[in-house]
């Protein structure tokens, strides 16, 4: 359903004031300005338009639109499409995507937002090369088709964009050429009007680095003969003075090109046929066996997504109210860590009343008592005996030092005395295969935790992140000259609370 009128615009008002940057004689500019042409004329403010695009040339698109616009990452248009339109499905919403960032890195995405059914246009600029990377093939690049990423000329078999799109249960396919400017403005004015996934496949011309690639529908002597213009509810005849058709072989059931035939011997083009049948036989139409098929392949309507969705939501509320972002946090799905009595800690499911008590802590703060704990100096607690080996001591030496102690860690300190690093268990294990004789390597070579310490000043919380940070259940605690004065445990440090 169309927005209220506004008062009249015309195509500067759609113009922005960025330059455009195009190759000089590109099919870019061409549907740029059906597009700022076509807008105006449908009476919908431009607020109410927003163009998303991706990577390539045809991405530079939203810059260009004086409407909302975003340019996104390679293949991804199609998805914040989707978002935009569930948050806001009054807008009118662009994609515009070239074949190589829609068919490649953006395949899966733009089958998505066709088989769901966005209410969005798809603007696809099928120039079968890569154009902004300077020439390499791309996924709609004709078997054989010799680039700068494929000189002996390609081996894999290119996708057909309309295939694709009906095969995604696309609700609006059409296809039209970049330099027929009246039939592009016609394919681009129903295609915005249609309530569903709009899909237009638009043979534009890259003339540096694929020229020529579309002259058999350009090429006023010869287009006649090689396009068949669809239109709906009518035989389908072509050629340049009408004398050829297409007929479905009654023997073989296939179709087959014909000339001088009556029109009642000829197939009818129905765009609204709900099994796409005849849309998808009309995109295997493969020339020169048959003309290049143009104009609307299929237009039918199926439910939108994002009124499913919006529908969805609006029946959840009814059935269970408003949501309550507080209830939620505080149901059954809480979990909390409670001490057992011992060194473990066991998980319990938490009620909604504990969630409750928790979100009050958070909300109006600790209790003095409990902040005065975590604020307690870790030089103020009982510390551990401190085991510790010097950096240039061997992983022998530093092994028996552990043994004799009974830790699973050792404080290096260099030759003065002071915290270098926090030899640990996880090192070892790390160099246990490499180094066949451990009394060869010194334990500066391998000791990797720097950060395993905290000083005497430091409170129990700084100690407590430190440890989680660096998944230690101990730390050195060092004076303000980096002098160890003896581990402090996790143990150490909850009794301390």
């Amino acid at each position: 359903m169309l927005l209220p009128v506004v008062p009249p615009q015309n195509r500067k008002d759609y113009s922005s004031d960025q330059e455009v940057r195009w190759c000089p004689g590109c099919g870019d500019y061409s549907i740029l300005a059906q597009m700022q042409k076509v807008l105006p004329e449908l009476g919908i403010a431009r607020e109410n338009f927003v163009f998303i695009s991706g990577i390539g040339c045809s991405s530079r698109f939203p810059y260009y639109m004086d409407t909302y616009g975003i340019h996104s990452i390679h293949g991804r248009a199609p998805t914040l499409a989707t978002g935009l339109k569930i948050a806001r499905p009054d807008l009118h919403v662009f994609i515009v995507s070239g074949d190589g960032d829609g068919f490649s890195i953006g395949g899966n995405h733009l089958l998505h937002v066709l088989r769901r059914n966005v209410n969005v246009t798809l603007l696809l600029f099928n120039n079968r090369i890569y154009g902004l990377t300077k020439g390499q093939y791309s996924p709609t690049s004709l078997t054989g088709a010799k680039t700068k990423s494929s000189p002996m000329g390609s081996v894999e078999n290119p996708l057909n964009p309309l295939s694709v799109a009906l095969a995604a249960e696309a609700t609006f396919v059409a296809r039209s050429v970049d330099t027929d400017i009246k039939h592009l403005g016609e394919m681009m004015k129903q295609a915005i009007a249609h309530k569903g996934a709009s899909f237009i496949e638009i043979m534009q011309n890259c003339n540096i680095f694929n020229d020529g690639a579309w002259d058999h529908v350009k090429d006023n002597a010869t287009k006649k003969d090689n396009v068949l213009v669809l239109e709906h509810g009518k035989p389908m005849v072509f050629g340049s003075e009408g004398q050829k058709g297409i007929r479905l072989n009654a023997k073989t059931m296939i179709p087959e090109v014909v000339e001088n035939v009556a029109a009642d011997e000829l197939m009818v083009h129905d765009q609204s046929r709900d099994d796409a049948t005849l849309a998808y036989l009309l995109s295997r139409f493969t020339f020169p066996a048959f003309p290049v098929p143009i104009g609307v392949l299929r237009s039918v309507e199926h439910p939108l997504y994002e009124e499913g969705v919006m529908n969805q939501v609006a029946e959840a509320r009814k059935l269970k109210g408003k949501g309550d972002l507080r209830a939620l946090l505080c149901s059954s799905d809480l979990w909390s860590v409670g001490a057992d009595g011992s060194e473990n800690h066991t998980l319990t499911r938490s009620s909604p009343e504990l969630g409750e008590e928790m979100l009050k802590g958070w909300a109006g703060g600790y209790s003095a008592q409990a902040l005065g704990a975590l604020a307690k100096k870790a030089g103020d607690l009982q510390l551990g005996k401190l085991p510790q080996v010097t950096s240039g001591a061997s992983l022998k030496q530093a092994l028996e030092v552990m043994k004799e102690h009974g830790q699973p860690s050792v404080v290096v300190v260099d030759a003065q005395g002071c915290y270098a690093a926090t030899l640990t268990s996880a090192d070892l294990l790390r160099v246990a295969t490499l180094a066949a004789d451990p009394s060869t390597v010194t334990v500066e070579q391998v000791a990797t935790c720097k950060e395993g310490c905290v000083t005497a000043g430091a409170s129990l919380s700084q100690a407590f992140h430190q440890m989680a940070k660096l998944g230690l259940p101990a730390l050195v605690v060092v004076d303000q000259d980096l002098k160890p004065k003896g581990w402090l445990t996790a143990a150490a440090a909850e009794a301390g609370l």
